[in-house]
């Protein structure tokens, strides 16, 4: 029986492609055995378990620069004897590390074991972590070949960005009706996806409020906005304020993905690698809007991948106005042709099998 371990931990970005890859995994195998390594600290315990997969904690600490880099290699060695008694009472036979704070110390633990290990990177450059990590194995998954650059000397494959099997088998043509109906968009009218990732995002939520004022006259558009959790009233209190809850619908959580992509004609959104490969896997035209504090400009290098494909344009974050955004989203109302190109460009960018290339990456390694 083979044994396949994922190191996934901090944020859902590490996660979700973590799980999608489990999945693939019992999928192409379903006599494997998948288990994950975490930390107490991020989103694992919420995530992993209801997932239906045994999660297996250790102690380690994220990087906060050079001045605290004793403690962190303390926790490195801490956390890889942890990362060791797991992969060695599991029996693992391949190890796949998706980033986050587990990822380092689990590498570490499996080259000491002669584990067989394959690193994926996320982003469309390498994280420090995994840039880090990638000297302890010569196996480096992209999931965009722009990330290549950031491990000289290494077997970088780009097999594409892990996705949930759902959003891997997206039809528009088969959800875009039933989906359009649920978002109440009626014939004639256009919708505009806003969505500024997990917790919401306070400029994409002003965003929301105003182009509700600027386009409050106008029954040709409709406007979905995920606010998160502690800003929904404030957004709804702003639209009522200005006018705005006419053509804008705020909503906390966007339940089913596929459904809001089915139903949007245009996406503006943070520029997460996981939302990028979303993007491009479904067709979507987009609006990206980087997160400014983002470690290196991730965000801003995930979504030039899109930008150069012709697929999407981007915006800094100060220019997120409804005037600049508004203006923008008009002129390609107005010209069908231009979102259909951008569609197809969206949807050349993507891999919408890569958890299953992935999966049998590991699984190979693991015979």
């Amino acid at each position: 029986m083979t044994s396949i371990v994922v190191a996934a931990g901090g944020t859902g970005g590490h996660i979700y492609p973590g799980l999608a890859t489990a999945d693939a995994v019992r999928a192409l195998d379903a006599s494997a055995e998948v288990a994950f390594i975490g930390t107490p600290r991020g989103l694992e315990q919420r995530l992993i378990p209801p997932a239906g997969y045994p999660l297996e904690l250790v102690d380690m600490l994220p990087w906060r620069g050079a001045r605290r880099a004793p403690g962190f290699g303390v926790a490195v060695m801490r956390a890889s004897r942890q990362s060791g008694a797991v992969l060695k009472r599991l029996g693992a036979d391949a190890v796949v590390a998706m980033g986050g704070y587990p990822s380092l110390p689990t590498v570490l633990a499996a080259r000491r074991r002669g584990i067989p290990v394959v690193i994926h990177e996320s982003g469309a450059t390498g994280g420090r972590a995994n840039k880090l990590a990638a000297r302890f194995t010569p196996n480096v998954a992209l999931s965009f070949g722009s990330a290549a650059a950031s491990f000289p000397g290494r077997q970088a494959r780009v097999v594409g960005m892990p996705l949930s099997a759902d959003i891997a088998s997206f039809d528009r043509d088969a959800l875009q009706a039933a989906a359009r109906a649920e978002y109440a968009v009626g014939d004639g009218q256009r919708m505009v996806l806003i969505n500024g990732g997990s917790q919401g995002s306070v400029t994409l939520n002003a965003l929301a409020v105003g182009l509700g004022e600027r386009w409050r006259d106008r029954h040709d558009i409709r406007v979905v906005v995920k606010t998160g959790r502690d800003n929904f009233d404030d957004v709804v209190a702003s639209l009522a304020a200005n006018g705005g809850q006419a053509v804008v619908t705020p909503v906390v959580y966007l339940d089913r993905m596929t459904t809001a992509y089915a139903a949007a004609d245009v996406a503006v959104c943070r520029a997460g690698a996981g939302t990028v490969a979303e993007l491009a896997t479904c067709g979507l035209p987009s609006i990206l809007v980087p997160y400014p504090f983002s470690l290196d400009d991730d965000q801003g290098h995930n979504a030039t991948v899109l930008v150069d494909a012709g697929a999407a344009v981007m915006v800094r974050d100060p220019e997120a106005t409804a005037g600049n955004v508004g203006a923008k989203v008009e002129d390609w109302f107005t010209a069908p042709s231009v979102l259909e190109a951008m569609a197809s460009a969206a949807n050349g960018a993507g891999h919408a099998h890569a958890a299953t290339t992935l999966a049998q990456w590991v699984l190979d390694l693991a015979a």
